[in-house]
């Protein structure tokens, strides 16, 4: 006795969900990563090995001729702690420094200091060679 099912089962498989999905995808990584932006002020990082991309929460840019930097607005050595604060506000505290290359690491470790008085967590930007 020969039994057979009603039902066959159709073995092709259609791709057209598939690629909705990788589309899907694409678009969505081509608009996060438009999210990443650069600090606005030139100022010529120094370069290293391995340069990793933090996002950024805080921006702390120093000039060539010491200027200060939050998030492009410019701020005096004495006001840049009050700022950070202002900046953090309960959220957690992360500084990214972009400091010119000839700015003297006497200055880069006082706003380093500055930050993690703060409880910030401190990381520096700097160009891939």
């Amino acid at each position: 006795m020969k039994l057979q099912s009603k039902h066959k089962v159709d073995a092709a498989f259609s791709m057209s969900s598939m690629t909705d999905v990788i589309f899907l995808l694409l678009i969505f990584f081509m608009l996060t990563a438009s999210f990443i932006t650069p600090s606005g002020l030139p100022v010529n990082l120094p370069s290293s090995k391995s340069s990793e991309i933090v996002m950024q929460k805080v921006s702390v840019t120093i000039t060539d001729d010491l200027q200060y930097y939050v998030d492009d607005r410019q701020v005096s050595i004495s006001q840049l702690e009050a700022v950070l604060r202002d900046a953090f506000s309960g959220k957690e505290g992360v500084v990214v420094l972009h400091c010119d290359k000839t700015v003297p690491v006497e200055n880069l470790v006082q706003v380093a200091g500055i930050a993690t008085a703060l409880e910030a967590r401190v990381s520096i930007a700097t160009k891939p060679n």
